[in-house]
């Protein structure tokens, strides 16, 4: 038979810790998989057109003339896993991690080959234990042909893959995964409580877009700075953006008593804001308005939106309770149009977005050397460069951030989220722990609703050894920005970590790194958490997949203080690395 050439959809599969499985019970395992293969996989493929090209050990390579007929087919195959593993112990499941490309195969006597072939191999490397990954082209077929959601993890380098190549994380897949985050229904608190969505940009530009972000971000602020009030974080209402709102489901998933909607309208000089209050529970509408000014006005305008609020909320207010200091966080509109660029950067957990927001942040410092929020956020900027081993001079990257750490100390006092910021980065470079937790104390006495605030004082509270502590801190943020609870599971699960709890640690890490694929410590809690629990496949994988993300494997970790916190970390990733010393 000669060879031929065709288009296909080529799904690769294995099981995840294949090797720790059989060396368990061998026997047991290769029975089980041949009942999964009977009852649940062959059929799979079979209803969906598919053909088994092979089998490999613990793979499985299949062919599809449809690439909607095989991801449906991943789905489907998923759900039933994770229905099938349900109640068994983490050490029992056997997990499936699935690749899908769409590419020209060679087809040579039965068998297919050719880079199609290859890329769905490495998707399937890229995957999670229950999850699937895609490529650009599988993704950009599918698109509104299925019910499913993409995580864009960016551009990956695969293995004896001559083009770094952009993958997606099929997110219905992860949300069955037995680690997979479920959200809970949250209580109100025992003060009022408002969450404030995205408005809407009206001014007929889509580059406008971010201003009408930094609109709400301000309102965030000032509705803040209320100690009776209790104001849900930016990023988890920012989850709302481009949705449907049904304000009762807001209020349900965010636990609050109020909503707060409106619009921006930027043209020319001139800024209209419009607002409107909402109870969530019943969607009864309390209060709307209208705010028309100048664009050099418009710190002014932000306030009289907030103060409105708070006055319908709470009629006693003080308006002098949120009115800002007479030192504005900065007074050149430039300046504050280069911050609002670099926000969504900043906070993107990637070594290009992190270098995109420093860029702007330099630019906006520049103009305004006193800009107290751009240099704390630099700061932040430089800590995930060090933390992720992107840093390209680690000398001068230090340098540079304790400076804009400590010039935001210098001009910042007032500013609750700047002090945070600028505190959890002079406890990370290794400034005086104690002073960075007297700075994190004042600026939650200052502002209480500080979800930033609360989840710089975990960090710092895990980085001094009070593990206890950082969990409720820790807790504390993730209920005041439900929407960023995955990089709070982060924190949390090292504190269950340096307790020698390690069953939860590897529970909470593996829930925080669907959220956030790119956070080099999670991978190195996770491989130290497996060596120590003598899973080496496992923490040998976490390094794979580490060194794919940074080439520091084993850092300093000099930021925990503790001596036995450190070297417990260290020993186990060193284990786990193949290191000696």
């Amino acid at each position: 038979m000669t060879a031929t050439r065709r288009l296909a959809a080529i799904l690769a599969a294995d099981v995840a810790g294949y090797s720790r499985l059989i060396g368990a019970d061998e026997e047991g395992t290769l029975n089980r998989l041949r009942s999964i293969r009977a009852e649940q996989i062959d059929p799979k493929i079979a209803e969906h057109r598919g053909r088994l090209v092979k089998t490999t050990g613990d793979g499985l390579l299949v062919e599809f003339a449809s690439v909607v007929d095989g991801l449906r087919c991943a789905t489907e195959w998923q759900h039933d896993m994770a229905d099938r593993n349900a109640g068994l112990p983490h050490t029992s499941r056997i997990e499936f991690r699935i690749g899908i490309n769409m590419g020209d195969v060679v087809v040579d006597n039965g068998d297919i080959f050719g880079d199609g072939v290859n890329v769905a191999a490495r998707l399937e490397g890229l995957a999670d234990p229950g999850g699937i990954c895609v490529s650009a082209r599988v993704q950009e077929e599918v698109a509104g042909k299925l019910d499913l959601t993409f995580d864009d993890l960016g551009e990956q380098t695969l293995k004896n893959i001559a083009r770094p190549m952009r993958v997606y994380r099929v997110s219905d897949a992860a949300s069955k995964h037995p680690s997979a985050l479920v959200p809970s229904a949250l209580l109100l608190p025992d003060k009022p409580s408002i969450a404030v969505l995205p408005f809407q940009n009206m001014s007929g530009d889509p580059e406008q877009e971010y201003f009408a972000d930094g609109m709400v971000e301000e309102i965030i602020t000032a509705l803040s700075r209320i100690r009776w009030l209790f104001v849900i974080a930016r990023n988890s209402t920012f989850a709302y953006k481009g949705q449907a709102i049904d304000v009762k489901q807001v209020g349900r998933e965010l636990g609050v008593r109020y909503v707060l909607e409106g619009s921006v309208r930027k043209s020319g000089q001139r800024v209209r804001i419009t607002a409107q209050l909402i109870e969530a529970a019943t969607g009864s509408h309390l209060w709307a308005d209208r705010f028309d000014g100048l664009l050099e006005d418009v710190f002014e305008l932000q306030d009289k939106v907030a103060i409105s609020v708070a006055g319908v909320i709470e009629p006693t207010l003080q308006a002098a309770e949120i009115r800002r200091s007479n030192e504005r966080p900065t007074n050149d509109l430039t300046a504050y149009d280069l911050y609002l660029r670099a926000l969504p950067h900043a906070y993107a957990w990637e070594r290009g977005g992190a270098v995109a927001a420093l860029d702007l942040l330099r630019q906006a410092i520049e103009r305004d050397p006193n800009y107290g929020r751009a240099l704390a956020i630099a700061a932040f900027c430089h800590l995930q460069l060090d933390l992720n081993g992107w840093a390209e001079d680690r000398e001068t990257n230090f340098r540079r951030a304790l400076d804009f750490a400590q010039r935001a100390v210098r001009v910042a006092a007032g500013d609750a989220g700047a002090l945070a910021l600028a505190a959890v980065a002079l406890g990370y470079f290794g400034e005086d722990i104690g002073v960075a937790l007297g700075m994190i104390d004042r600026a939650l006495a200052r502002n209480p609703s500080s979800a930033e605030g609360w989840y710089s004082s975990g960090w710092l509270r895990l980085w001094a050894g009070q593990t206890g502590l950082a969990i409720k801190h820790f807790e504390t943020s993730a209920r005041l920005n439900p929407g960023a609870a995955a990089s709070r599971l982060t924190g949390i699960g090292q504190a269950h970590f340096l307790d020698r709890q390690f069953h939860d640690a590897v529970e909470k890490l593996l829930m925080a790194r669907h959220a956030l694929p790119f956070n080099a410590m999670i991978y190195r809690f996770l491989a130290s958490c497996y060596a120590h629990m003598g899973r080496l496949d496992d923490a040998r994988e976490m390094v794979q997949r580490l060194r794919a993300i940074t080439s520091v494997v084993v850092p300093d970790a000099m930021q925990y203080r503790n001596p036995e916190h450190r070297e417990l970390f260290l020993s186990g990733l060193r284990l786990a690395a193949g290191e000696t010393t």
